[in-house]
């Protein structure tokens, strides 16, 4: 049995993170990483991913993007490569290669088992990502035998595809991003979707992360928002990691030849059948981006900001006529379904009363347990929190409190 104060469960951004601010505490720990440092950028991510935010977004604790491209967007080797050197700077205490098996109470703190020996440890964090398994819907067991099925994690490029059509089911930054990669490679692509959020990459002459940060929607709390729950389930923004074109939406996609349908509802006796709400959805999302770019014009004419480009409005999203309600899955178009649907964190290892009853880890703020936390999730404490930029500011909080209770214990 190893001992340690504190020990830290992944190193990707979150974890380097809290290792960086513990570090700074003087709090003796430890970070368990199941692979190599920063492995699902290498191993789980598509081969032409990368990231939606800006290189000058790229902010750690005591790093931060230095290269000469910084409006630029980080390939995923890239990113790799920008965290593993992270970890060299902070000179964080990882320990690669140990797949943690389990995490339950004893007295004092928690025993962590591992396929490489157990650990005891007065604190713990939880720094394992929000996208460690795509979440695919129960029903897509039902598809015929024939179809491959792939996720964003199992997909790394149109050429591992099987000759004839693709259905890609999920409308948000994965999902148009695959449908576009797709479509361009000569693969008939039906794309379907339901909630939305349609955004321009740039406007009104700067790039949309830039707009947020100005205005101070990026800073917004959890105190500060009306329904964290409705918040933290989402979609991500239909962006793209380029500077242009200025739209990866639905209509970019019809112009590209792909047939956007509406929500996949189900898949039975071989028919996928789709919801007639396509419309209704577009409608609203264009309603919530307009009263976005509204609230930048007013922040823009508030703060006095001189020299933009006029205010834009945007054409509303092309809606099909007619989208398609059924597709017949057994007749032969269709020979592969991406299920671009999100991902969910991999918690099953946590052997503690701390879930809700859909399965979901509570946590207040990060806040699991006295002695347990949780680092990377979205809208952990801020709209930021599960990104590159953002998680500092949570693991700065994370690691106040774990000094503030080492402290009352050794009063």
């Amino acid at each position: 049995m190893r001992r340690i104060h504190t020990l830290v469960i992944g190193a990707g951004q979150a974890g380097l993170a809290m290792s960086h601010c513990l570090t700074e505490r003087a709090i003796p720990h430890v970070v368990l990483e199941r692979g190599d440092i920063a492995r699902s950028w290498t191993a789980d991510r598509w081969d032409s991913l990368r990231l939606l935010t800006p290189n000058w977004q790229s902010r750690l604790p005591g790093h931060r993007y230095t290269g000469p491209d910084p409006d630029g967007f980080m390939a995923r080797a890239e990113v790799a490569r920008y965290l593993e050197s992270y970890a060299v700077a902070a000179r964080a205490p990882i320990e690669t290669g140990v797949r943690v098996t389990a995490l339950s109470a004893e007295a004092g703190g928690f025993r962590v088992a591992t396929d490489r020996g157990d650990w005891q440890a007065a604190q713990v964090v939880i720094a394992t990502g929000a996208c460690t398994r795509a979440s695919v819907p129960a029903f897509a067991a039902a598809l015929p035998p024939h179809i491959a099925q792939l996720t964003p994690i199992s997909y790394k490029h149109p050429d591992q595809l099987a000759p004839g059509g693709v259905l890609v089911v999920g409308g948000s930054a994965t999902g148009v991003q695959l449908a576009a990669e797709i479509a361009r490679a000569g693969h008939a692509v039906i794309l379907s979707t339901g909630e939305h959020i349609r955004v321009p990459r740039h406007y009104r002459g700067r790039d949309i992360q830039r707009w947020m940060e100005a205005s101070g929607l990026n800073a917004a709390t959890v105190d500060e928002v009306p329904d964290i729950d409705r918040l933290r389930r989402l979609p991500s923004l239909q962006l793209t990691g380029q500077a242009r074109p200025q739209f990866t939406d639905l209509t970019a996609l019809q112009e590209q030849g792909v047939e956007i349908t509406g929500r996949l509802a189900l898949v039975q006796d071989g028919v996928a059948r789709f919801s007639g709400a396509l419309a209704n959805h577009c409608t609203l999302s264009d309603l919530k981006m307009t009263r976005l770019l509204a609230g930048f014009d007013t922040f823009a004419e508030t703060a006095g900001i001189a020299g933009l480009p006029a205010p834009e409005r945007f054409a509303p999203t092309r809606v099909p006529e007619a989208p398609r309600l059924a597709l017949d899955l057994a007749s032969g178009g269709i020979a592969t379904v991406l299920w671009a649907t999100g991902f969910r964190p991999d918690h099953s290892w946590i052997d503690l009363p701390v879930f809700d009853r859909k399965g979901r880890l509570r946590h207040d703020g990060g806040a699991v347990a006295p002695g347990l936390h949780v680092l990377g999730l979205p809208f952990q404490r801020h709209r930021t929190s599960a990104l590159i930029d953002g998680v500092g500011r949570d693991a700065r909080h994370v690691a106040t409190r774990i000094d503030q209770d080492r402290a009352s214990r050794a009063a």
